[in-house]
């Protein structure tokens, strides 16, 4: 289920392991995903940090899985499988397709990149890194969020001064 170097197959979950967070992608075939990707990751994500994160907008982009990877581990995690029944996968991969290249509205609690892709797979937006900050589980994710909530105020106290 969310083995490393598991061989993806369309409409898997791919959990990207990145300084601070985990970037999310679904894989479509070819070697390619589709994921939810702030402005600041373009051209290639794979040198992202959490920072990236401060966007308020992103967009949906098709890449090759070793772009987006980048020097970062990953892995195919289908982890909500056990909750939801997934779409069927030429369903999956057609709402993927149809969202390349439209801006969306980004938020790091609500509409992340992780919420993006399951509710591609499963029809119901979720993000655990999100439900395991804010419950106090999630160590990964809380480093970062605290260090771009401690960005955000330095930005916003540096701007008002």
């Amino acid at each position: 289920m969310t083995e490393f170097h598991q061989e993806p197959r369309p409409g898997d979950l791919i959990e990207i392991f990145r300084i601070g967070y985990e970037h999310w992608a679904i894989y479509v075939g070819g070697g390619y995903v589709i994921h939810l990707t702030p402005p600041s990751e373009y051209p290639g994500a794979g040198s992202s940090s959490v920072f990236s994160v401060l966007s308020n907008r992103a967009v949906v982009r098709r890449d090759r899985l070793e772009d987006v990877v980048g020097n970062c581990r990953y892995r195919v995690n289908n982890h909500l499988d056990h909750k939801y029944t997934p779409r069927p996968v030429n369903e999956i991969i057609y709402s993927a397709k149809q969202k390349i290249g439209q801006e969306m509205p980004y938020s790091l609690l609500s509409r992340n990149c992780e919420h993006f892709v399951t509710n591609l797979r499963y029809g119901e937006p979720h993000s655990r890194q999100v439900t395991n900050v804010l419950i106090g589980g999630g160590a990964t994710l809380g480093i970062g969020f605290i260090a771009v909530l401690g960005y955000s105020l330095l930005k916003r106290r540096s701007q008002n001064q």
